[in-house]
């Protein structure tokens, strides 16, 4: 195959896991850096466990994520359908091939015969595997059962010796006894075939060149191998990626917080940032760089650089990256992302965005820095939205009690009440000249003001934030600040 063509193949029995966003990513980065195709095929043929909005979620995030399939749902190609439920005909088409050949049996065996034959190798210690005795029907037993309407499967038969050898694209050489492989059922008695038939199949009929997936897949693989080998396919080469695993190495699930791509997105987080970090884990490009963007690791991608060893996810190594993309992206593109949760928390109307934008930005700006999620600016820019009706308590203790303080506060709001421009540059020296003419330190003043105009003891530069609220709010703030201290503190 001179082409190279991978896929993504995920099954619609949920969201997106962060795990499968990995495999898709690491397939999207493989076709680029080699001129290839990235190919998007829905495994639905398990009717019972599909999830009936899995399938639109799924294409969401891969989009919100920015992979864009160059085959599968939505856009078609040449070896469509994408959709494993679509292709029922051709499984069966080769599975009668495979029977017609001897590769393949009826089995009659009902639930009961395989309990019993599980029950005698469990007493002998020995792993199950089916012992074959379908496989020895005749002809006419086969026809007689048929006949009679007695439900099968359709098994595969896999060699008794030797051994099954493949050379991982990650892993080096993987060897197989074949004495450890079961004749696995190819077709259920539903009619429908099993994972391992199915995508062996598809990925003969899309062409497919290369298989990166999950190392959960690994045990998969010979048996894969085998069947590529008795329908007369050219096998592809395969690739095992390393698990992710928690923070205490276990298999990672919901206890360890978020886990599918629609939860980070609706935590706050930049899809910039969940690709650079799904990216990481795993895969490292050499050196101490952290933070690079799709387009680069395309530039620098290779399967010789993924680990063989798991990758451990860590939130807070997370949530410390989306914080850097917050404050160094864009800033167009930050404010855009913010205002929907800012509507969403009442701080600002949908119809007021166009009108009040520049303003919008101005505070997003300021506040960016001070967050790593998107779900926390509204709370860390409320005071630039709303008027404040309380004061942090802490702050009341250490600032408000401090003797002198309503005289300081009524100098300070004099002076910006008498500023001549309200940009940054100049409240900042009206303040600073204002401090040398008090000859007090300058959080004697500084630290009251930004707790009488945002009811908070830290957030961003003092000076950014009288200069985007604006004089007469500023000086509203401070007057009802020092009516709460007379009132509250000094009587």
């Amino acid at each position: 195959m001179e082409e190279v063509r991978v896929r993504f193949a995920p099954s619609p029995t949920g969201y997106l896991h962060v795990g499968g966003a990995r495999t898709a990513l690491f397939n999207y980065y493989f076709a680029k850096k080699n001129n290839g195709k990235f190919i998007l095929r829905i495994e639905d043929t398990d009717q019972k466990r599909l999830k009936e909005d899995s399938i639109s979620q799924i294409l969401s995030s891969m989009k919100w994520l920015g992979m864009d399939w160059d085959e599968g749902p939505e856009i078609g190609g040449e070896y469509g359908p994408y959709f494993q439920s679509e292709r029922i005909e051709l499984y069966r088409r080769e599975i009668k091939r495979l029977l017609d050949e001897g590769k393949a049996y009826y089995c009659f065996c009902t639930e009961e015969d395989i309990e019993k034959e599980r029950e005698e190798q469990r007493k002998n210690k020995l792993p199950y595997r089916y012992s074959g005795r379908c496989s020895h029907l005749s002809k006419e037993e086969i026809e007689s059962n048929l006949k009679a309407g007695k439900s099968y499967v359709i098994r595969i038969k896999m060699p008794r010796d030797g051994s099954t050898e493949m050379e991982d694209l990650i892993r080096g050489k993987v060897v197989v006894d074949n004495g450890q492989l079961d004749d696995y059922i190819i077709m259920k008695s539903n009619g429908i075939p099993t994972y391992n038939f199915a995508c062996v199949i598809d990925d003969h009929a899309m062409r497919i060149s290369h298989v990166i997936r999950a190392e959960e897949h690994l045990s998969n693989t010979p048996k894969q191998i085998l069947t590529y080998r008795a329908l007369d396919y050219e096998v592809p080469k395969f690739a095992h990626l390393p698990m992710i695993l928690a923070p205490d190495r276990s298999k990672l699930s919901k206890r360890h917080g978020a886990t599918s791509v629609e939860e980070f997105r609706e935590d706050g987080y930049l899809p910039e940032t969940l690709v650079n970090y799904l990216t990481l884990l795993g895969w490292s490009p050499g050196g101490n760089e952290e933070l690079f963007s799709i387009e680069e690791t395309i530039e620098r991608f290779s399967l010789a650089k993924v680990n063989k060893t798991a990758a451990i996810y860590d939130i807070k190594k997370l949530s410390w990256m989306n914080g850097q993309y917050l404050t160094k992206s864009d800033l167009e593109y930050i404010t855009k992302e913010a205002i929907p949760y800012l509507i969403e928390d009442g701080l600002i109307e949908s119809n007021d965005v166009e009108e009040r934008y520049d303003y919008i930005k101005r505070v997003v700006n300021v506040v960016r820095e001070k967050v790593k999620l998107l779900t926390e600016i509204p709370e860390a820019s409320s005071y630039f939205f709303k008027d404040i009706d309380q004061y942090e308590e802490k702050g009341v203790k250490k600032r408000f009690k401090k003797e002198g303080v309503t005289e300081i506060l009524e100098k300070g709001k004099e002076a910006l009440k008498n500023a001549s421009s309200f940009d940054v540059e100049t409240v900042e020296k009206v303040y600073r000249d204002l401090i040398d003419e008090l000859g007090i330190k300058g959080g004697d003043i500084i630290h009251p003001t930004r707790l009488a105009i945002s009811g908070r003891t830290v957030g961003p530069s003092l000076f950014d934030i009288i200069s985007i609220l604006g004089k007469e709010t500023c000086v509203e703030r401070m007057d009802k600040a020092i009516s709460y201290i007379n009132k509250n503190i000094l009587e």
